[in-house]
């Protein structure tokens, strides 16, 4: 299969990713003992990481996207290497957060990149199965990536498993090469670099708005994504605090949602489900299972409601995804999707932030409840303006008409 060795490397680059951000709240609950710096911990690492996506989408109209994607791969293992040889020589647990930010913004240009390689390398598929494969893929990483740092942190310091991504990242961007020569892609030049940094976004911004149906779906996304963000913030001290259970429960729950997305994924990429139900059910049950993650009284409970949340996520980005590549048109594709995912995912660390505030007056399941009913008065809120506006669903099932196609 020629396109095998891309897909490998989504899924080292994810492990990889994955065994840092695995890494962070986890040693930051174990050095403080506090949810709230564990909380604190997680909007640092990930605010840098979504607040790039504009400029990284704007890089991928401008450069090739490729290029891009060699750059992201290389620079992350170059930043582990960097921030351990800091830290062997100043100490300081801030190295740590620091290497997990610098390689989100990598890992968030390295996104973009493939995002926008994805519809003219598999021009002739249809686009959920490919995004069905792209994010098995990546959830496979996830599977891995849970599990191997925690039995690895059973027995190497931290500092090693830092070592290791490093090197992972470099064995995805091996990957792409041998795909590169494997594939022989062809794909379009960028268009010349014209205008300032601020047209980009001014376009970008002007696509969301008018192209009917994009507004909306921003605004379920974030409001989605603060239920991820809050749940990721307080997975570790929720498992091994609040419910007094070990490292090796927390990483094969972990991975247990993983598994749950890549047979959720199988499942879409066998099947053809309308758009509108994908998006539908995959918001209802992400609601569902938050408010059993902040409500459960015992471990199992809460893991059930965790798995809920972390498979359906993907099943909800499926949706979005889809939708955005039939209606953005190519040429400011990576810009506007770039946006896009910004305002998506800036409710994530926004999450983690309201946790290290809040979580000592009301808990961590405090903290979670109150943002499922955010999440859920954000649904019923759009819902009545859609059905007002023009009696569509929540989640539109195509583009109305009027929207520009990708193709």
């Amino acid at each position: 299969m020629e396109h095998q060795a891309f897909f490998q490397s989504l899924f080292i680059s994810r492990l990889a990713d994955q065994i840092l951000l695995f890494l962070v709240p986890l040693v930051i609950f174990q050095i403080t003992g506090s949810v709230g710096w564990s909380g604190v911990a997680f909007f640092l690492e990930t605010l840098p990481r979504y607040a790039s996506f504009p400029i990284c989408g704007a890089l991928c109209d401008r450069i090739s996207p490729l290029r891009l994607l060699h750059t992201s791969q290389v620079c992350r293992a170059a930043a582990c290497f960097a921030g351990m040889a800091a830290y062997a020589a100043l100490g300081g647990i801030f190295w740590l957060i620091a290497i997990s930010a610098v390689c989100g913004v990598l890992t968030s240009q390295g996104i973009m990149a493939r995002e926008v390689m994805l519809p003219q390398v598999f021009s002739g598929q249809r686009f959920e199965k490919v995004l069905s494969y792209t994010q098995i893929a990546d959830q496979l990483g996830m599977v891995l990536g849970p599990l191997v740092a925690g039995f690895l942190l059973s027995i190497w310091p931290w500092e090693y498993v830092v070592l290791l991504a490093a090197a992972l990242f470099l064995a995805a961007d091996a990957a792409v090469i041998l795909w590169e020569r494997a594939a022989r892609p062809r794909l379009a030049e960028p268009e010349a670099a014209s205008g300032h940094w601020a047209a980009s976004l001014v376009t970008a911004a002007r696509h969301i708005v008018r192209l009917p149906g994009l507004i909306d779906v921003v605004v379920l996304a974030a409001a989605v994504n603060l239920i991820i963000g809050v749940t990721l913030a307080t997975s570790a001290a929720m498992v091994t605090g609040i419910h007094g259970q070990t490292e090796f429960f927390y990483a094969v729950l972990q991975a247990a949602g993983a598994v749950a997305t890549v047979v959720i994924l199988f499942g879409i990429a066998q099947t053809t489900v309308p758009l509108g139900v994908l998006g539908s059910v995959s918001f209802t049950m992400i609601f569902l299972g938050a408010v059993m993650t902040g409500a459960g009284t015992g471990p199992f409970l809460y893991a059930t409601g965790f798995v809920v949340v972390v498979g359906f996520d993907k099943m909800f980005n499926v949706y979005i995804r889809s939708l955005r590549q039939r209606i953005i048109p190519r040429q400011d594709y990576g810009k506007t999707t770039g946006l896009i995912v910004m305002l998506n995912n800036l409710s994530q660390p926004l999450a983690g932030l309201l946790v290290g505030v809040f979580a000592g007056l009301s808990g961590a399941g405090g903290v979670i409840l109150a943002l499922s009913a955010v999440m859920g008065l954000t649904g019923v809120l759009i819902t009545v303006v859609r059905w007002r506006r023009n009696g569509a669903s929540v989640l539109p099932l195509r583009p109305a008409p009027g929207d520009q196609d990708a193709d």
